[in-house]
């Protein structure tokens, strides 16, 4: 069950993907400014379960392909099923964190018969109330690209109260994903505080876990307003950990997704 990572061709470009297992397909995605590196420790984890874990990189992120127009979800969501499509996927399992979740969303409103489960981690509710919340709010990753180097320092120190203190390896590799985009840091964040869930959530209609760490002070909140927009919808909450809980907790966070997409959980 190695891990292969490839290209596909797509309206929006060459979209990268890195792919572990076989069996049901299950579409992962990513928080901004991540890559599929996200999921690293959560592809095997997934092969090993029985399940094929398809890592994207969103459009624009990563290796994929940057799309001419500006970013939106609906383009996110719509360049995720671009890759559905060129891998011959019919149906597919979704997880999406924090942006990917929000893109998760749109994927499975605009694609209901094609989302079998769904899985949002961290993943905010973005209505009219947070739109305007969030206008006022300074950038979350924006830096200025400094001849000396001192950008690499700020985008380190922009995240530095999200991660575990013990695991500077994690930051890091956000650190490696945020400078392969420094000039659209905050593309994926834009797109998510623009997006209209409250007209797009009640189109959802796959099987659906709620997941977020205990410490995500940002997505916590809304996980009772994500539940209840969902019918049937379930929820869990991940111990000691916070925004980056899938590379931080990636046995707890694999353990979780598989029970679910068992029936277990």
């Amino acid at each position: 069950m190695t891990r292969r990572r490839r290209f596909v061709d797509t309206r929006y470009g060459q979209l990268h993907v890195a792919e572990q297992g076989d069996g049901d397909p299950v579409i992962l995605l990513h928080q901004t400014p991540r890559s599929w590196d996200e999921y690293r420790d959560v592809l095997p984890l997934l092969a090993s379960a029985g399940y094929r874990g398809i890592a994207v990189d969103t459009p624009g992120f990563g290796d994929s392909a940057r799309p001419e127009q500006p970013c939106t979800i609906e383009l996110f969501a719509d360049g995720v099923l671009a890759v559905a499509d060129a891998l011959d996927l019919g149906g597919f399992d979704l997880v999406g964190h924090h942006t990917g979740g929000v893109i998760a969303v749109e994927v499975a409103a605009s694609a209901p018969g094609r989302v079998a489960r769904l899985v949002l981690s961290g993943t905010p509710y973005v209505d009219a109330d947070r739109r305007h919340r969030v206008r006022s709010r300074p950038p979350v990753d924006h830096v200025v690209p400094a001849a000396d180097g001192s950008h690499l320092l700020a985008l380190w120190r922009n995240r530095t109260p999200f991660y575990p203190a013990d695991r500077p390896d994690l930051l890091a590799r956000l650190v490696r994903d945020a400078l392969v985009v420094l000039d659209r840091l905050e593309d994926g964040h834009a797109a998510v505080n623009a997006y209209r869930m409250e007209d797009r959530i009640g189109l959802v209609t796959a099987r659906t876990l709620v997941l977020c760490g205990e410490l995500d002070e940002f997505s916590l909140p809304d996980l009772p307003r994500l539940v209840a927009a969902i019918p049937g919808a379930r929820s869990a909450v991940l111990p000691d950990t916070g925004v980056p809980s899938v590379d931080h907790r990636p046995a707890e966070f694999a353990a979780l997704v598989t029970a679910f997409l068992d029936g277990r959980g």
